[in-house]
């Protein structure tokens, strides 16, 4: 004695039944349907852009990014700094300026980082963030986890490309990540 009914795919309770089971049991719908995009990044530090990637899990409907997002540089977290030296001659007699520091990046994060030193500094009348880091003799273009790197530099400018600032003052430095 059979007690499961044979069916038949011909009958028209056998399709009700396989379509019942197809709705619950069978593909999702389209509100459920998701796919990864790439959203492509960049920000700027001075002159120079930086381009990242994230991937984000969106609606298949939703559309491919075509530009790549502005975004705000990202900012090292757990990093401190100290100045060491600093030495600023507006005029050291032999017509030029002299700007010397040196400053101890600390990166207190359990990876390295690769990146850019910003500072921002006042002068007698403006105050403006930069990386002086191209003309650095040591740059710090990377910081191994749990160390430090001293920002080292020394350039003397010549008093014929305009007045210097009268003064010269480093108020904050930043590590901006650039991978």
């Amino acid at each position: 004695m059979n007690l499961i009914p044979k069916l038949s795919f011909k009958s028209p309770k056998a399709i009700i039944l396989s379509l019942l089971f197809s709705t619950f049991f069978g593909c999702p719908s389209d509100d459920d349907c998701t796919k990864t995009i790439i959203i492509p990044q960049t920000y700027f530090v001075g002159n120079q852009s930086y381009t990242n990637e994230i991937e984000q899990e969106v609606p298949c409907d939703f559309p491919e990014p075509t530009e790549p997002e502005l975004i705000e540089a990202p900012i090292l977290e757990n990093f401190t700094y100290e100045i060491l030296s600093f030495n600023y001659s507006a005029d050291t007699g032999n017509n030029t300026s002299r700007l010397q520091f040196e400053i101890q990046l600390n990166n207190h994060n359990d990876f390295d980082v690769a990146g850019i030193p910003v500072l921002t500094v006042t002068t007698s009348d403006l105050e403006f963030s930069g990386s002086y880091s191209s003309n650095a003799s040591v740059p710090c273009y990377t910081i191994a986890a749990n160390s430090n790197c001293i920002l080292t530099y020394d350039q003397e400018e010549s008093l014929n490309l305009g007045l210097p600032p009268a003064s010269f003052e480093i108020v904050n430095v930043e590590y901006i990540v650039t991978d």
